[in-house]
């Protein structure tokens, strides 16, 4: 039904960004929150952060602390975490989540490292 697919990770030195995209296939989000997950090596995956149907309204962890912001584009099935002031505990593979009526859909992750 709903596809999702992650991507724009990659390696980057503390305290850079990185911009990741969700984009859905196969039908729309419009209308539906989409949620950021992330899971370390050895850790349960933990909530980053999540954005309204309509974009008006972002929640996030705490350990966000103003760094990241969940924005998204309807009319291109889209969703962007953008990610600043990047730390190695950061580390990690990235999904987006989506709900709707009919299930709940995870991409494949996007690995986003941060290291010097």
């Amino acid at each position: 039904q709903v596809n999702l697919v992650e991507s724009g990770g990659g390696l980057v030195q503390p305290g850079g960004s990185l911009r990741l995209t969700c984009a859905a296939s196969g039908g729309t989000f419009t209308n539906y929150g989409v949620g950021w997950f992330r899971q370390a090596p050895g850790k349960e995956r933990d909530f980053v952060g999540v954005i309204s149907g309509s974009g008006m309204t972002t929640s996030y962890a705490a350990f966000v602390k103003g760094r990241f912001t969940i924005s998204r584009d309807n009319a291109k099935n889209t969703v962007y975490l953008q990610m600043n002031n990047l730390k190695p505990e950061d580390t990690a593979v990235y999904y987006c989540n989506v709900i709707d009526p009919y299930g709940t859909y995870w991409g494949q992750g996007t690995q986003v490292t941060v290291s010097s």
